[in-house]
């Protein structure tokens, strides 16, 4: 596999020398990578990742501009959402951020980046063996980026999410200067090992009841929680029996509603080609199902508004299967981040298929785990002509999450060192990102650095929100609260 903008993704040359020669210079690669990355520091020194300039732009027509492919009469919804905290702003503002990072500095290595790296997006779900483990859980961003795009969207929410808890800004900076320094060892660390092990290394639920701070309540509760979300749960909280014993999702407007005009075989067609990007196991064992109902769901912050459907299935006992099939849109750091179609294996097998095929691939690479129903649809036509693309998963399979404004000090720093280890392990799967640890070195340099820049693009965001909340106060643009 190999990512674009990598060392030596540009210009292979097949050399005619010995075989040991070339397996030499093979070995070699990551003490290479290593050394651009250290030489990079004269052309970027750390000290200037703490350098943020704002720059002119419209927040509210940038989700405007985004609202043109969304479900209208959402769009509400998702501004309401985004004005509960400037968090929660942030989390739907991924947009605008990858707008303002396109036009900071960067080193230039590239990797295949989550494109929406904030505290929310990383959580607990079940391997394919029913372990519990803790990873990056969001992908609908994901794209070849600036390694520098993900880590300074996860150290700015850190900051955000101490102010969102009252925590001082001495406390925000230490949770963020740890979450900083997470990523910054584990890439060492990661490094000390090979390609597989960096490949198998995951972090296991369980295994995190060992840290100090976090040991306590939020481990045992929230993983205790994301074991009892199954598709059984579902049945019972989501689902009924109609009159003739046919179970039916129930309608919550508007979270949740059936479309105005029901077409199952449509659905049933849509499922069979969902089924044939499946690997063969997965596929044999969800032709056991038969679909039986399908209705329209409101999901996150900066989601609301994209096509996203709840899927009923019923197996050969009667076994409930609760799928989710989302829509997947260009990843924001391609439209707003200006980045180009990337080339290279990687990103082409991301691409060929569509937008949904993105979407996967990437919760494959970045994920030391994927859920084994992941899959995907291109060119669904809809209703009002336009052609789109969708993934599928499962639906709150084991999912949980910390309750992140009940985070203490000790909490916030434990969390954010884990989240930061955990984008490192992401990061390290791209080809060539040993010039990534290279860069960052072992001084606290870089980390000092980009928690200062996290501090001054958090004020930023707080004064977007604001922007945002003055344009609804003057009804440039509605708002839905409490939905």
């Amino acid at each position: 596999m190999h990512v674009d903008g990598a060392p030596g993704a540009q210009g292979d040359q097949r050399s005619a020398k010995p075989r040991e020669r070339v397996g030499s210079g093979h070995r070699d690669s990551v003490a290479r990578a290593r050394a651009a990355g250290r030489d990079a520091r004269r052309a970027m020194p750390r000290r200037e990742q703490a350098d943020y300039t704002s720059h002119r732009r419209d927040v509210v027509d940038i989700l405007e501009q985004q609202q043109r492919t969304r479900l209208p009469e959402l769009a509400p919804v998702r501004i309401g959402r985004m004005l509960e905290s400037p968090f929660a702003f942030y989390r739907g503002a991924a947009a605008v951020m990858a707008q303002d990072l396109s036009r900071a500095k960067v080193t230039g290595q590239i990797v295949m980046a989550c494109g929406d790296a904030h505290l929310a997006n990383f959580g607990f779900f079940a391997s394919p063996e029913r372990r519990l483990i803790f990873d990056l859980n969001d992908f609908d961003e994901a794209y070849p980026a600036p390694w520098e795009w993900d880590i300074k969207r996860l150290a700015a929410s850190v900051w955000l999410n101490g102010r969102n808890g009252s925590h001082t800004e001495d406390e925000c900076r230490k949770a963020t200067q740890a979450c900083l320094r997470g990523y910054r060892t584990a890439f060492q660390q990661l490094y000390r090992g090979t390609a597989a092990d960096r490949y198998y290394f995951h972090v296991d639920a369980d295994l995190l009841r060992t840290t100090k701070a976090m040991a306590g309540r939020h481990i045992r509760e929230e993983s205790t929680k994301a074991r009892r979300r199954t598709s059984e749960q579902a049945l019972t909280r989501l689902s009924s029996r109609t009159t003739d014993g046919e179970p039916r999702i129930i309608d919550q407007p508007p979270i949740m509603r059936h479309p105005d005009v029901m077409d199952l075989a449509l659905i049933e067609h849509l499922a069979g080609k969902y089924r044939s990007t499946l690997r063969a196991d997965t596929a044999l064992l969800i032709s056991q199902y038969r679909l039986v109902d399908y209705a329209l769901r409101i999901v996150g912050v900066g989601s609301v508004g994209t096509r996203c459907w709840i899927l009923m299935f019923e197996g050969p006992a009667g076994e409930p299967l609760f799928l989710q099939a989302k829509e997947a849109g260009k990843s924001v750091l391609e439209t707003h981040g200006g980045l180009a179609q990337p080339a290279g294996p990687i990103a082409d097998s991301l691409v060929t298929h569509g937008e949904g095929s993105r979407v996967v691939g990437a919760h494959r690479i970045l994920q030391a785990h994927s859920d084994p129903f992941l899959g995907w649809i291109s060119g669904v036509e809809g209703p009002d002509g336009h052609v789109r693309d969708f993934y599928i998963r499962q639906f709150r399979d084991m999912k949980g999450s910390f309750r992140l404004a009940e985070l203490d000090v000790d909490e916030s720093v434990d969390y954010g060192a884990l989240c930061g280890s955990m984008l490192a392990r992401a990061h390290s799967q791209s080809p060539g990102s040993a010039f990534i640890a290279g860069y960052l070195g072992r001084s606290d340099t870089f980390d000092e650095a980009v928690a200062a820049w996290a501090r001054a693009y958090a004020d930023q965001t707080e004064q977007d929100f604001e922007h945002l909340r003055q344009a609804v106060l003057a009804g440039r643009i509605p708002a839905e609260f409490g939905v």
